[in-house]
Formats: C-alpha cells, sequence, structure tokens
C-alpha cells in the first residue's frame, strides 16, 4: 500500500508538471506582439478581383500561431486556415485566397479574418460581377476562353513581308502576297480540315502597312481577301482572331515600335489602321476577336527586356488607343472581345510588370495573351544557339514552363483579373526527335488543363497543299490531353 500510495503521489506531480507545461505552451502560442497581411511584400487591408476565378497569395507575418476564417466560403476560399508563427519579422506564413466566377451583374464582398492571440486583422475581399449590359449581344471573354478548345495559327500566309531584294512587290496582287512565304492560296476546304481536326478557334496574322497607301489608307483589294478568309473561318464554326502582324517586331517595313519620342506620330496612324479595320467588320458577331498587335519591340529591336523602360509606357498607350479607337466605331465593336499582351509578347518578369490593362467601357471584354516556344534551345531550330540545343524533353523543360505559366497566371488572372491564354506556342525545332516533341506537347496539355486556359499552336502540323496530318502524332497528344 505504501508503494501505491509514494507511487500515485509521483503520478500527480509529473501531471502537474505536465498541465503547466502544456499551458505554458499554449501561452506561448496564443501570445502575439505583431499581425500583418500583405501581398506582393506590401501590407493590405482589401483585394479586389475581377469577375473571372482567380487567386492570390497573402503572406501572414506574425509571431504567434494563426487562423484565418472567410465569411462566404461559397466563393471566397482559403487554401490554408491556420499557420505557425515566425520570430523573424522579415519572414512570412502563406495562405491563399481562392475566388470563384462571379456570374452575377454586380460586386460581391466577403472579409478574411486573421487571428494571432489577441490581434486580428481583417481583409475585405471585393469581387466585380460581369457588369453585363442588357443590350451586350457577346459572350464574355471569360467564356470566350472557356469556349475554345486548342488554337491554330495561320502562319506564313497574309503577315507576309517581303525582306531583302529578292521579291519585288510592285505590280503583285493580293494573291501574290499571299502566297509569298510557301504556303499556298487559303481556301475553304483548308480551314475546314483544320477546323474538322479539332482546332476551334484560328488566328489569322495580317501585315497592313505595305498595302497602305501614303495616308494609310488600306488597298481595298488587300482589305477584300483578309475579309474572306474571317470569312472562311467563320464559316467553319470557328473563331477568329484578327490582328496587327508584321507592322511591328523586327519586320523590315515595320512603323510601329514602342517609343515615347515618336509616340504621337505611331498613334496617329495606328488608330487609323484600326478605325478602318474596326468599320470593315464592325456587324460581325461574337465569334471574331480583334487583337491589338503581334509583339511589339523599342525602336531598337530589343527582343529582351527593353533598357528604357517608357517602352513600356509607350506600348500601353498604344494598347489604351487600340481599344479606344475600337470602341468608337460602334455597332459589335462596343462589346467585341478583345485581345492585349504585353512589350513582345513575352512573360518575363520586367515584360508582364511593364504591361498595364487598357482601361475599357466594357471590362469583362478584355483579355490577354502571350507567346512561348520555350525552351527555345528546344523548341527552335536556331543557329545562333545550336551549340545549346537541347534534345530531351526533361525536368529542366518542365521547370522552365512551370516558371512561366506562374507568372503569366499572377499577372493576368490575379493582378488584372482577367482570362488569358498563349497566343502562339509550339515545339517547332526538327532538331528534336518526334517522340520529345509529343512529350512537350503532353506537358503543355497538362499545364493548360491545371490554369484551366489553353493556347494555339504556331502554324506546321498540316501540310496545307494535300491537306495532309503531317505532324500527327502532336496534334493528337494535344486534343488527347486537353480537358476541353
Amino acid at each position: 500500500m505504501k508503494k501505491t500510495f509514494i507511487f500515485n503521489i509521483i503520478m500527480l506531480l509529473l501531471m502537474g508538471f505536465s498541465a503547466q507545461s502544456c499551458s505554458d505552451n499554449d501561452n506561448e502560442a496564443s501570445m502575439a506582439s505583431r499581425l500583418t497581411v500583405t501581398k506582393d511584400n506590401i501590407e493590405v487591408s482589401e483585394l479586389q478581383f475581377g469577375h473571372a476565378a482567380t487567386s492570390a497569395i497573402l503572406g501572414v507575418c506574425t509571431d504567434g500561431d494563426w487562423t484565418a476564417e472567410s465569411t462566404d466560403t461559397t466563393w471566397c476560399k482559403l487554401q490554408i486556415h491556420a499557420g505557425y508563427g515566425i520570430e523573424n519579422a522579415e519572414e512570412s506564413s502563406y495562405t491563399r485566397v481562392m475566388v470563384s466566377k462571379n456570374s452575377g451583374n454586380d460586386a460581391r464582398s466577403a472579409s478574411i479574418t486573421f487571428k494571432s492571440g489577441d490581434i486580428s486583422k481583417t481583409i475585405l475581399v471585393i469581387q466585380k460581377g460581369t457588369g453585363t449590359d442588357p443590350n451586350d449581344p457577346f459572350i464574355s471573354a471569360t467564356t470566350f476562353v472557356e469556349n475554345i478548345r486548342l488554337g491554330y495559327n495561320l502562319g506564313n500566309t497574309l503577315e507576309s513581308n517581303p525582306i531583302g531584294d529578292w521579291w519585288n512587290p510592285v505590280g503583285k496582287q493580293p494573291i501574290d502576297w499571299e502566297t509569298q512565304w510557301g504556303q499556298p492560296e487559303t481556301t475553304q476546304e483548308i480551314i475546314d480540315t483544320i477546323a474538322k481536326k479539332g482546332f476551334n478557334v484560328i488566328r489569322v496574322p495580317v501585315t497592313w502597312g505595305i498595302h497602305c497607301d501614303e495616308s494609310g489608307t488600306i488597298d481595298e483589294a488587300w482589305m477584300n481577301r483578309v475579309q474572306e478568309v474571317v470569312d472562311m473561318v467563320l464559316k467553319a464554326g470557328c473563331y477568329c482572331i484578327l490582328n496587327v502582324q508584321h507592322d511591328n517586331g523586327s519586320a523590315q517595313n515595320r512603323w510601329l515600335y514602342a517609343d515615347m519620342a515618336d509616340y504621337p506620330a505611331i498613334s496617329t496612324r495606328f488608330q487609323y489602321l484600326w478605325q478602318q479595320i474596326a468599320n470593315r467588320f464592325r456587324d460581325y458577331d461574337e465569334h471574331l476577336v480583334f487583337e491589338a498587335y503581334n509583339e511589339i519591340l523599342s525602336k531598337a529591336n530589343e527582343w529582351g527586356d527593353p533598357a528604357d523602360a517608357t517602352c513600356y509606357e509607350a506600348a500601353n498607350k498604344l494598347l489604351q488607343d487600340f481599344v479606344n479607337v475600337v470602341r468608337t466605331t460602334g455597332g459589335n465593336n462596343e462589346y467585341r472581345n478583345l485581345l492585349v499582351n504585353p512589350y513582345g509578347a513575352g512573360h518575363s518578369t520586367a515584360k508582364l510588370n511593364g504591361m498595364q490593362l487598357p482601361t475599357d467601357v466594357h471590362p469583362s471584354h478584355l483579355m490577354c495573351s502571350i507567346h512561348s516556344y520555350d525552351p527555345w534551345a528546344f523548341c527552335n531550330d536556331d543557329e545562333a544557339s545550336s551549340q545549346w540545343y537541347i534534345y530531351m524533353f526533361d525536368d529542366n523543360c518542365k521547370q522552365e514552363i512551370d516558371d512561366i505559366f506562374a507568372r503569366v497566371h499572377k499577372r493576368f488572372a490575379e493582378d488584372f483579373g482577367v482570362p488569358y491564354f498563349f497566343g502562339e506556342f509550339g515545339a517547332l525545332g526538327t532538331h528534336v526527335s518526334m517522340g520529345e516533341r509529343v512529350k512537350y506537347a503532353q506537358y503543355m496539355a497538362q499545364k493548360f488543363n491545371q490554369y484551366d486556359i489553353t493556347g494555339l499552336w504556331w502554324m506546321g502540323l498540316l501540310d496545307r497543299r494535300t491537306l495532309v496530318w503531317t505532324e500527327a502524332e502532336i496534334v493528337d497528344a494535344l486534343l488527347k490531353g486537353i480537358n476541353r
């Protein structure tokens, strides 16, 4: 009995120490001297989103354990609801705020309350509605992106542009220009073949400046031919994206570039060009999309991040000019879905951050795109970089693609709150085996599914003269892999 009594006393003492220890730990966990909620390392008290489904990552900087709760989890959810405190004030733990698509006309709001010890912070979350005008005859840009499964670029056709002295344009007709870069005359049969394979959006790149007179007026025969090709795409039941292609970039005859000193003159010409295009197609329905420009560069033709940051300002001003002039032409152009992209259609951090979304009277009809042939040494036969050729689609290739998707999604979906897709992509290099190119296509399809977007392959795949799918393995990999 004595032994039992002593044992019980020891156990009670141990339990007391344990309780005291737990109590101390609980107090430490509940104690917090600071609590800050940040986005991109900047303290926030409010988040604003567009009507599209998207997300944002928030940092929670506190030295006590924390919890977070949304007042309306039907559309505003948290990926992580609790975390540990971090003593280092320069470090944070993180959670993701996820909002579903707001299909209603009106904005909606919720709040997220973060608590750490006796400190709490409330973040207001506001998501815009579609703002649908009852007179709006078009689907939104978000619905457009949701509707497209896989796209095709009708390249080396209406965007052909003479380089060097080997081709004399004098006296040439539209068909001569259209076939100058080796592709046959576009026919309804060609477009139908592309559509029947499973592509439901076709981008029609067009170069305009070389078909304009000194006043900037587009040659009527050229405009008619462009309209014929657009009509073929629409007749096949596809969406059509019409743009301004080699008037910019590094083309020999380019006049459209990002330069603040020359912006006034360029803007005047650019607006007049789009005024003519928009007026010609003003009565076309929602299946026709206008794209501002292709891959605009600086006056010095810098494909990398431009040395002069004002190039971004010039590019942004031209995007605003594009939106303004299309909307003022009226008709269906008041609501037409419009496509804009960053400097060079690039995806570096600097190019994405340098882009600003134009303001629009109908913001639900704006969307963005980028171009990606990455990794470059895998996707392209570039003699200048042949010594760095990549022949195997490995984990390093996947990581580079992962990083691109993450950057693009953050800027377009999270910062801008608009839908987006890849306006051009593809593994075009023949130094890589077909099997490795198929792996690339499969992985791109996987990433498109992950982010619920899609892309438009840059030409190839089909011999337009014989209507034979010469790279059917790639097409099949994309169509089987994309869940749309």
